[in-house]
């Protein structure tokens, strides 16, 4: 107790300018404020302020202590009210980090919703497409989209996440639609160029017979391709194939194009004006879908779903505001509507 008023007498000291004002707010004599500023200086070992008969200013350390007193007593003060308020209240800053694409659409509308439903959070949203260091950068909280790396981060899988061949009516109408994904040689696909993460090209679950057959053609039509578009023979043909069952199996084609850009949006704007097929993910085009002005094809051949995640650093025991971001984010991404734009 007696540590805990040494430091809201400093605080209220500072935010006052003067002994006399401090003590006043509080009823009690200005010595009694200045006998435990005395006690905390010298239960800390360093000097917190200069105080003169005219006036009080910080030193260095002063002012860092600062900063740490008087979070620490506005946290004491919101877990006071929330258990007389008979509720969970939330409190404190949240910083999180999405892939710029996923973010702009579908995390930074849910932190506005979120800050209306807890005013005391305060959130930092930074969007990036590297992955983030979250214990490194003091990040709380990452959306993730994909396959996730081994580590010693905490995921939580939110929904799935699939990704589909697709294409605008017009362009399908004037070119036709492919089958099978051998014959995507022939149209014009819309690809990430190669330096930027989608290294392994576009997944596709065949049956296993068709595996060889798909390699056949790509690699009977990788001239054609080559003196056509300039692209080397390997980006032509399958990748690898990296997952199988008794009667299917994953494998990745690297088909080539006429244009290739590092960014995803750019892709899909290119596929909206009708340039040709894209490989997006259903995030990114179920509402065009849905509205008419795309059309998936080779669905038949679409890869199994990954994931869409909240990934955190281990810890024992997550402080509320994550807690409640993590299950806010669920709830959302759980809704068909969610990814249908509604």
């Amino acid at each position: 107790m007696d540590k805990l008023k040494q430091l809201e007498s400093f605080v209220s000291v500072v935010a006052r300018g003067s002994l006399t004002a401090a003590a006043r707010a509080e009823g009690v004599a200005p010595a009694i404020m200045g006998r435990r500023l005395d006690a905390l200086e010298e239960r800390l070992g360093v000097r917190l302020l200069v105080r003169t008969t005219r006036r009080i200013a910080l030193t260095h350390e002063g002012s860092a202590f600062l900063e740490d007193c008087q979070r620490l007593l506005t946290d004491l003060t919101n877990a006071e009210a929330s258990v007389s308020a008979g509720g969970v209240k939330a409190s404190g800053h949240l910083r999180i980090t999405a892939p710029a694409g996923f973010g702009r659409r579908h995390v930074a509308p849910l932190v506005a919703k979120f800050r209306e439903q807890h005013a005391d959070v305060t959130i930092s949203l930074n969007l990036s497409d590297r992955v983030v260091d979250l214990a490194g950068e003091g990040f709380d909280c990452a959306v993730r989209v994909g396959d996730l790396p081994d580590s010693s981060l905490v995921s939580v899988r939110m929904a799935d996440n699939r990704r589909l061949c697709v294409a605008t009516p017009a362009y399908l109408k004037r070119h036709g639609v492919p089958a099978h994904p051998n014959e995507l040689v022939r149209f014009d696909c819309l690809t990430l160029s190669s330096d930027a993460s989608q290294t392994r090209g576009w997944a596709f679950r065949v049956p296993r017979e068709d595996q060889p057959r798909a390699a056949d053609s790509l690699l009977a039509d990788a001239g054609l391709q080559r003196k056509a578009r300039g692209r080397p023979q390997a980006e032509a043909l399958q990748d690898a194939a990296v997952a199988q069952s008794d009667s299917h199996e994953v494998i990745y084609l690297k088909p080539g194009g006429p244009m290739d850009c590092s960014d995803g949006q750019v892709l899909h704007d290119w596929c909206l004006a009708g340039y040709g097929i894209a490989w997006r993910s259903t995030w990114e085009v179920e509402a065009e879908i849905a509205a008419g002005r795309l059309q998936a094809v080779l669905e038949n051949f679409a890869a199994p779903p990954n994931g869409i995640y909240a990934v955190f650093p281990q810890r024992k025991h997550l402080p509320l505001r994550v807690r409640l971001w993590i299950d806010f984010l669920k709830h959302h991404y759980s809704q068909a509507e969610m990814w249908r734009g509604g």
